[in-house]
């Protein structure tokens, strides 16, 4: 052959045509290879693609040779005479004479192969893969052969490569939007809202916040940025916020969670870097336990007072070794004070310094609603502009005894839904001022209520317990409801949940219908009922 001619050029454009624009990589690489091999006139044709992580080649699409791909054949770069080397020189490679001592996969040497031609599949100058041909007969490859391969591997590179980066970000996009509360939880004393926003270019990355209870009724508020962007970033977020979970069930204060994910990552993930504030709340909500991992400091803002950053330390990022001792700050939070957690995308900006940034921030900030709070800063450090890194914004704010409305629980009928009903309901009592008396009372009765439904609304397939309450001054009204068909207690003894509640009570009603059981428990907010 002499150089590459028209015609062949024209054949090399349907390579990569618009038809195959609507195929997955998977489709998208068999047809081209289907195209390759009618092309060149060869009897297989193969692409592996980089595993960067890994440094080696994965057989991804093969015509001729399909064991490979179904046997998941990797290629260490570097390593071998054919593919690894491709991989490793970033130049072609002919092998006249297929064998043991050039060829690496024994699959290719049982097709029978005889000739390989590989090229390298190279964006911007970096290797993204290998495309190699074979042949079954003696095939003298020429220069022209070699020049065509490596137009149609530049075509499959940025074809392939175009595909990959956009199923990555959605693949990133739909993974850390499953990992961010759907709902932020509902409790009394507390209101919070969120805003995410990712950035309008450079992909995804690892910003998250979360907010969970624990089984000893603390709150815990979590706020990150795994350095790093992209499908690998919100993977390690994914990991990061997995295992804080996890090692927040396991006991302590924020400097020992942040320990323990500290160790995790340095153990398991020795190349992941991530600043992180974890704050815990205690279960009265007065005071609030917080370590920083690297992190820019929440904002406080206090009623009629100027909000200010947090006077926190600021210990090294998650990942960084140095076995320093992590540190803890204790503050109290006074009804009406609001806190603001964020990530640095909010406050940086080209052109302007990242103190710039915070003081604005604090400028924005007030001890207001705060939903009113975040579009309030949102409009003024994001506004029209589309920011060049993600947002993450989490507001949270104690609301005082005059804002406390009714309260909705809705639990599972089991067991082990007792307990957060009687931390949920003592919370509420406690903000709303009500008498230490009248607290104990309404535990033990609306306690003795939801068991009643736990243990007597439901066959095996269970159902759900909605705990209401809400001020009606003086008293205060609890309703314990299910949807099942109360069953009457078996054994001695049993039955004498609705003596207690009435004890506790000033006035008990129970209904019983086809739709569940109602009980309607009414006290006084601060008087004894009577005995």
């Amino acid at each position: 052959m002499s150089d590459v001619d028209d015609s062949q050029l024209r054949r090399i454009e349907s390579v990569t045509d618009a038809a195959l624009a609507h195929l997955d990589i998977e489709d998208l690489l068999g047809e081209l290879l289907d195209r390759v091999r009618e092309l060149l006139e060869v009897d297989t044709a193969a692409v592996l693609l980089l595993d960067s992580s890994a440094q080696q080649l994965v057989v991804t699409a093969a015509r001729g040779i399909e064991a490979a791909v179904r046997q998941g054949v990797r290629v260490p770069v570097g390593k071998g005479f054919f593919a690894g080397r491709i991989a490793a020189e970033k130049q072609p490679v002919i092998i006249e004479k297929v064998d043991h001592t050039n060829v690496l996969n024994p699959i290719l040497r049982e097709r029978g192969l005889y000739s390989l031609l590989g090229v390298p599949l190279l964006i911007s100058g970096t290797v993204t893969g290998v495309l190699h041909v074979g042949t079954l007969t003696p095939r003298r490859f020429t220069d022209n052969d070699v020049r065509l391969l490596q137009i149609v591997a530049d075509r499959v590179a940025f074809a392939t490569q175009s595909r990959r980066a956009e199923i990555e970000r959605t693949a990133a996009t739909v993974l850390q939007r499953s990992l961010l509360p759907a709902q932020l939880p509902v409790m009394s004393g507390l209101e919070m809202a969120a805003r995410y926003v990712p950035a309008e270019h450079g992909g995804v990355g690892g910003d998250w916040y979360d907010v969970f209870t624990l089984p000893s009724g603390w709150l815990c508020i979590v706020i990150g940025d795994v350095v790093g962007r992209g499908l690998i970033a919100a993977d390690v977020m994914g990991r990061l916020h997995s295992a804080l979970r996890a090692y927040a069930l396991l006991g302590g204060d924020p400097t020992e969670v942040l320990g323990r994910l500290d160790q995790h990552v340095q153990h398991f993930d020795p190349e992941t870097m991530a600043t992180v504030v974890l704050a815990m709340f205690e279960p009265s909500l007065e005071r609030l336990h917080l370590s920083s991992a690297g992190h820019p400091p929440p904002v406080l803002a206090l009623p009629d007072h100027p909000a200010a950053l947090l006077d926190m330390p600021s210990d090294p990022p998650i990942g960084v070794r140095g076995g320093l001792r992590r540190r803890a700050t204790t503050i109290t939070l006074p009804p009406g004070a609001l806190l603001c957690f964020y990530t640095d995308g909010l406050v940086e900006r080209r052109g302007s310094s990242l103190d710039a940034g915070l003081e604005r921030l604090c400028a924005s900030v007030m001890a207001d609603p705060v939903d009113s709070v975040c579009a309030k800063v949102m409009a003024q450090l994001v506004g029209h502009d589309p920011p060049g890194d993600d947002v993450a914004l989490l507001a949270v704010r104690r609301q005082d005894s005059g804002e406390i409305g009714p309260f909705d629980l809705v639990k599972p009928a089991l067991p082990w839904s007792l307990r957060d009903i009687r931390l949920e309901v003592r919370r509420w009592l406690s903000m709303v001022g009500a008498a230490p008396r009248t607290v104990a009372d309404l535990l033990i009765a609306v306690g003795e209520a939801s068991t009643n439904a736990v243990e007597h609304a439901y066959g095996p397939d269970g159902g759900t317990v909605t705990v209401h309450m809400e001020l009606q001054p003086p008293n205060v009204l609890a309703t314990v409801r299910d949807t099942g068909r109360w069953r009457p207690p078996h054994g001695v003894g049993r039955g004498r949940g609705i003596l207690f509640m009435r004890n506790c009570s000033d006035d008990l009603r129970i209904d019983h219908g086809q739709s569940g059981t109602t009980v309607v428990i009414r006290r006084h907010l601060t008087e004894q009922a009577p005995r």
